[in-house]
């Protein structure tokens, strides 16, 4: 069953995804990775993958989920 958790002032985890599709609906090429980095902080050079720029840009994500 795949999986999203929001890493502490990080990226995003995607567990047990088979596709990511731009806004196109075109598929990037993930391989057969069984975890993937999505970029929070939006300095990435690799967008949509995150690229470790959070680590240097200061990049503070707020905690908790909201409520719908």
């Amino acid at each position: 069953m795949p999986k999203v958790t929001c890493l502490t002032n990080g990226p995003l985890l995607l567990e047990g995804v088979t596709e990511v599709l731009d806004a196109n609906g075109n598929a990037f090429d993930v391989g057969r990775r069984r975890r993937i980095l999505l970029c929070r902080c939006g300095q990435s050079r690799n967008k949509p993958f995150c690229d470790y720029s959070h680590l240097w840009s200061g990049f503070v994500a707020e905690d908790g989920a909201a409520r719908a």
